[in-house]
């Protein structure tokens, strides 16, 4: 997040102390075409439920996102009508790409 220099237009929300609510996950859901796609199969709370063990379906993702922040693949940003999922090397560089547009 630091080494993006987002400018004061961008707004943050920390999930911790303000978990995501139902509107919100839908914006994100609307923008990313799944629930599976926000989330995170790396939490710990996936590992100790052992979910990779079940058949997960769109409505067990929308649940689980909507029970813990740590269901949530962070971090996401949603620029206009884009969104970025996560921290990997490919999503970032596109973030970046996408900023330096702006």
């Amino acid at each position: 997040m630091n080494s993006l220099n987002l400018d004061s237009s961008f707004e943050q929300q920390d999930i911790k102390i303000e978990p995501l609510n139902e509107v919100q996950l839908e914006e994100l859901h609307q923008l990313s075409g799944s629930y599976e796609a926000l989330f995170n199969k790396r939490a710990q709370l996936y590992k100790e439920r052992q979910l990779k063990n079940r058949e997960l379906h769109e409505t067990d993702y929308k649940v689980l996102l909507l029970e813990h922040y740590t269901f949530l693949k962070r971090p996401v940003f949603v620029i206009g009508e884009q969104i970025f999922i996560g921290n990997s090397k490919a999503t970032i560089e596109a973030l970046e790409k996408r900023l330096n547009e702006q």
